[in-house]
């Protein structure tokens, strides 16, 4: 049973923060340093003073990031630059975003969300995570005592029943934010303090498993604080605020929920691994070469995109290395996956791409081992297959592994048997914006 509630969100005085583009931010973990520091300059209450603080190398236990964002939620509160409800809310958001040209519309609703463990099967993770950033988010929420970013969701509304009933709660009135932000997108919320609207949604979520499409490494650092707070408070209860979790929740059906691909850009792979790379791949794939034209490598780099779309049904992956004239589409071979791993990995594993991606070419043909696949620094991602490709044409990488997009029923399936993808196996587009509704986590 998932246990949704209306909760007092704090948020940005709008008589002292006229727009909230100058204020707001994506989630930290897709920020690049340029635009941390483009977002410190572009308004002093920004939100990434709270989800990304600068480092010093000056910096102590008593004295860093964490602490200076404790410090500043503080001083913003005292100066009424975040105020809270007065009254427990569910809050409907909407963004309106522009995808190869056309206009798409996603709504999500932000309540709290009971915690629970994996294993229960109310809540289930679909990806792998990161223990490093884990540790961070658990000093950040130690100190700060909030959630600051909603952890975004799915729930199954087959029918659309229950976002309609949202809509209907909300959406004909007038919207208490509206903005549009720094890449464009707008972005509405509507406060619904019905008291009965707010209990037929609860209720309607009892029998949902939710899904968790983004922030994988916050909800288990929800767990991990509640757990740490459970050890430290002798007054800890059910009704400690540490025990829910601030969501985002999405329904599987809306049809501006968009997945995009995450492609893989790697660096520091050897010589002799690139060199033999397609022909040990000949052995599993059927491989295309696309030969880039001198004269117009715009129209080859074109042509080379769409073959991999067009093979978006089969296990296909797009290959571009440095210094190298061509492009390689790799078509998986019948019954690869199942001959090598059935043994190991489930159908629903085996049709995946970052699957075959991670299992067969990164393990298996160039022979990495768990640690470089951990490493950070051998592996980055993009969900624009320009900037990938432009990133081993430009930049010092090696390869780029261009994906087709993972399918939101391979998610869905995935989460219901308890199996969990690679990691950055998704790329939920666009991301659950920071700085609209953030959580008190304090008593």
């Amino acid at each position: 049973m998932a246990k949704i509630k209306p909760f007092k969100g704090i948020y940005y005085n709008p008589e002292k923060i006229y727009d909230l583009k100058d204020v707001t931010a994506p989630p930290y973990d897709v920020i690049s340093p340029n635009e941390q520091q483009n977002y410190y300059k572009l308004h002093p209450q920004n939100i990434i003073r709270l989800i990304l603080g600068r480092t010093s190398n000056l910096d102590t236990s008593q004295n860093n990031r964490y602490t200076r964002a404790a410090v500043t939620f503080e001083k913003w509160l005292a100066e009424s630059i975040l105020i809270q409800d007065r009254s427990p809310a569910l809050y409907l958001t909407s963004v309106e975003f522009i995808l190869e040209n056309k206009k798409i519309e996603r709504f999500g609703l932000i309540a709290l969300v009971g915690l629970e463990p994996f294993e229960k099967g109310i809540v289930l993770p679909h990806e792998k995570t990161f223990s490093r950033v884990k540790s961070e988010r658990l000093e950040l929420i130690k100190r700060c005592q909030a959630n600051f970013s909603s952890i975004f969701s799915l729930y199954s509304d087959r029918s659309s029943n229950i976002l309609n009933a949202l809509k209907d709660a909300a959406c004909s009135k007038t919207a208490d934010m509206n903005f549009v932000d720094d890449k464009g997108q707008r972005h509405q919320l509507w406060r619904i303090t019905d008291k009965a609207a707010q209990r037929n949604f609860c209720k309607d979520m009892e029998a949902q498993n939710l899904f968790i499409a983004d922030g994988h490494h916050r909800y288990e650092t929800a767990l991990n604080y509640r757990n740490w707070v459970a050890s430290n408070n002798p007054d800890f209860d059910e009704n400690h605020p540490a025990n829910y979790v601030m969501m985002y929740l999405c329904s599987m059906e809306d049809p501006g929920l968009i997945i995009l691909p995450a492609h893989r850009i790697l660096r520091s792979v050897q010589d002799s691994k690139l060199d033999g790379f397609i022909e040990k791949a000949q052995k599993y794939f059927n491989i295309t070469t696309i030969p880039i034209s001198v004269n117009n490598k715009e129209k080859t780099k074109m042509e080379f995109i769409s073959s991999l779309k067009a093979n978006a049904s089969t296990n296909s992956i797009g290959v571009f290395m440095a210094n190298r004239q061509a492009y390689y589409l790799l078509v998986l071979k019948p019954n690869i996956m199942s001959q090598l791993f059935g043994h190991e990995l489930s159908n629903s594993l085996q049709s995946l791409d970052v699957i075959v991606l991670t299992r067969l070419i990164f393990i298996e043909i160039l022979g990495f081992d768990q640690a470089s696949l951990d490493n950070e620094k051998l592996i980055s991602y993009s969900s624009v297959a320009n900037q990938a490709l432009a990133a081993v044409e430009t930049d010092e990488n090696d390869i780029a592994f261009i994906l087709n997009s993972t399918k939101i029923e391979q998610v869905r399936k995935i989460a219901e048997e308890g199996l969990i993808m690679p990691r950055k196996s998704t790329y939920f587009f666009p991301k659950v914006i920071t700085g609209q509704v953030i959580n008190n986590l304090r008593t």
